[in-house]
């Protein structure tokens, strides 16, 4: 278990341990929820736990589960309470936190059923008030909270107290901010699905635990985070509210973390260890932060950005100034396969071999398109050997009601062509009673995941053609660990990297394009990749071809890399963003409102061109030529 150190700080006005990744985190958040449990075993009393929901707290209790089986961890001595429910909710339901816990924990553990507390959201409103009550009640009869475990949203709510909470909260109904209803959609299918309000204990709840531990995963946290343990206290973060609490020890992984000063600017905190990547980062901080192109930055703008020790380490700002910006120039190439015949020592890929055998990873149907759309048809304009490769079906994101327009269009095609439609006729019922009595969330039937699929394969057939990719070049993996019909995939498994070993050895490819979302701990992107890392693990040092093979990382639809990461920007014009949108909207079924838009209520082609166009802005704000809009990448060492 690695915890990463860095420089102490006066920023925190938290404790921050910050690891690797969330899963060593969330190892040691059980280790330590498991010595507490022993130490009460030991004095023959309770451990009072308050538990909360959502994806932060999955690692912690699969380590507990396996700290039950594998080390006799018991908890029959251990009493729990839930944070918080959706109001109204089933426990039954898929989405209700009864449901939730039992299968995340409490069905793996011998947790005693009378111990488990778990606000009950199936209760009429008028009786609303006294429940309450008596939770909290029910809390102080067994002598508080000895550690309660939180998660943190990004209003910066803690259980649901949203922005607005006061820190003397106790449990109550609360009504839920519209930024935590849209990152709810996604285990609702879709936002109008998501309850309005929600029963939680209350800020002053959880302050009276005498333990709290709060933790945060993935770069979509960074920001509030940072608001969190280094602002002011203030009922608009309530997080915040923390920051008074006598013990409290907030765990992150590197990307939750990168928003704290001591890791963004470190140079802010004390004495740097500098090297390029680092002097980089610090003169595009400086050069934004000034609104002057870097060969426009003095001495006087560095000592006033409290960088005189970077500056008395180069000499002065002529030298910092120009070595920063040759090395932003040398990443932007019209050429992402290589140029031909040309000196290739200072160019982000290879002249040679001329014309490259290009593979392109997508994890879902259309993110080849959205997010290295205008570089792929530059890769095809230029005479590279392009194949595509689509990990997952991409099925659990189309409509019900295209899945049923499509069997509608099977069944009058069927009799169009005079084919015997008796079978048709009977596969259509089966689709069209299972749509019509699915409850929300609920898993798909094979036939209808089967149409689905089909719909995103088709999409996905279209665009590569528009492209002008080979359609002997397009390859439909469909990856066993997404094929649950659900939101929620299974583990990344060995059939899985098998098939991005078999495609590698096929292809042997001179280049990979890969979504490169590293800092997704949940997500498809995060397991696709997962998968190519372990399967170019396995072929290096077998094979020959993978010790010359570059891999590249391109980013999702949400965001792109950090200007001072990039290592390949790769210019588009306006032509060829209008071509790529054109690509982006053979996915109809993605068009207009896509079934998991996410928080961004922008569509697909709106963002990436949004983002293709800002990333070329910042360039031009550093002084380097001024582009339509860029793609950017940043090249994996494997």
């Amino acid at each position: 278990m690695e915890v990463l150190n860095y420089p102490e700080t006066t920023f925190e006005k938290l404790p921050v341990t910050i690891f690797e990744n969330s899963a060593e985190g969330a190892i040691s958040v059980a280790r330590e929820i498991a010595a507490l449990i022993r130490s009460r075993q030991q004095q023959g009393e309770l451990a009072v736990l308050g538990l909360a929901t959502g994806s932060s707290p999955i690692g912690v209790y699969k380590e507990l589960i396996r700290l039950h089986r594998e080390e006799n961890l018991s908890f029959k001595n251990v009493v729990t309470f839930n944070l918080d429910e959706y109001y109204p909710m089933q426990p039954d339901e898929l989405q209700s936190y009864v449901y939730f816990m039992h299968e995340q924990l409490f069905d793996h553990i011998d947790l005693l059923p009378e111990n488990i507390h778990i606000p009950d959201g199936t209760l009429p409103i008028e009786k609303v008030k006294d429940y309450c009550q008596a939770y909290e009640k029910q809390i102080d009869e067994y002598g508080g909270l000895d550690l309660q475990l939180l998660g943190i949203g990004r209003t910066g709510h803690i259980g649901f107290n949203e922005p607005g909470s006061s820190i003397a909260s106790t449990t109550r109904l609360v009504k839920l901010d519209p930024l935590t209803i849209t990152d709810a959609a996604k285990d609702f299918i879709k936002e109008e699905y998501v309850p309005l309000r929600a029963l939680t204990m209350g800020v002053g709840t959880i302050m009276k635990a005498r333990k709290i531990i709060l933790m945060a995963w993935g770069e979509g946290k960074a920001k509030i985070l940072h608001e969190t343990v280094e602002g002011r206290v203030s009922e608009e973060v309530p997080a915040s509210f923390l920051q008074q609490h006598p013990r409290v020890k907030v765990v992150v992984d590197q990307w939750a973390a990168q928003e704290l000063t001591r890791i963004k600017t470190p140079w802010l905190v004390g004495m740097c260890a500098w090297d390029d990547s680092l002097i980089r980062r610090a003169v595009i901080w400086l050069s934004l932060k000034t609104q002057k192109p870097i060969l426009k930055l003095t001495d006087e703008d560095y000592k006033d950005g409290s960088l005189s020790d970077l500056l008395v380490e180069a000499g002065n700002a002529y030298n910092l100034n120009l070595k920063a910006f040759n090395a932003i120039q040398r990443t932007i190439t019209g050429w992402p396969g290589g140029k031909p015949n040309s000196n290739d020592v200072q160019r982000p890929e290879r002249a040679l071999p001329a014309q490259k055998r290009s593979l392109i990873f997508s994890p879902h149907p259309d993110d080849d398109v959205i997010s290295m759309g205008g570089t792929l048809l530059r890769l095809v304009e230029q005479g590279h050997d392009v194949h595509v490769a689509y990990q997952t079906s991409g099925n659990i994101a189309v409509f019900d009601d295209d899945a049923r327009r499509y069997a509608d269009f099977a069944l009058d095609f069927a009799r169009k062509l005079h084919l015997s439609a008796d079978q048709i006729q009977d596969e259509h019922a089966q689709v069209v009673a299972f749509l019509k009595h699915k409850k929300l969330g609920e898993e798909d039937s094979p036939l209808v995941q089967d149409i689905k699929a089909l719909i995103r394969k088709g999409e996905a057939a279209a665009a590569c053609r528009f492209c002008g990719v080979k359609e002997e070049n397009v390859h439909f993996m469909n990856m066993p660990f997404y094929e649950t019909g659900q939101v929620k995939k299974k583990p990344l498994g060995e059939a899985d990297i098998q098939d991005v070993v078999d495609i590698l050895q096929k292809i042997r490819p001179h280049q990979i394009f890969a979504a490169g979302d590293l800092r997704d701990p949940h997500g498809t992107h995060a397991v696709c990749l997962e998968a190519i890392f372990t399967a170019l693990a396995r072929l290096k040092g077998q094979e020959d071809w993978v010790d010359n093979c570059y891999l590249w990382l391109y980013r999702g639809a949400w965001q792109e890399w950090d200007i001072e990461e990039i290592e390949m920007a790769v210019p588009i014009s306006p032509e060829e963003l209008m071509c790529k949108r054109k690509a982006i909207f053979k996915h109809q079924s993605q068009k207009d409102s896509a079934v998991f838009p996410g928080n961004d209520k922008r569509e697909f082609w709106q963002r990436s061109e949004d983002r293709n166009h800002a990333t070329a802005k910042l360039y031009d704000r550093l002084g380097l030529a001024e582009y339509e809009a860029m793609e950017a990448f940043v090249r994996h060492q494997f």
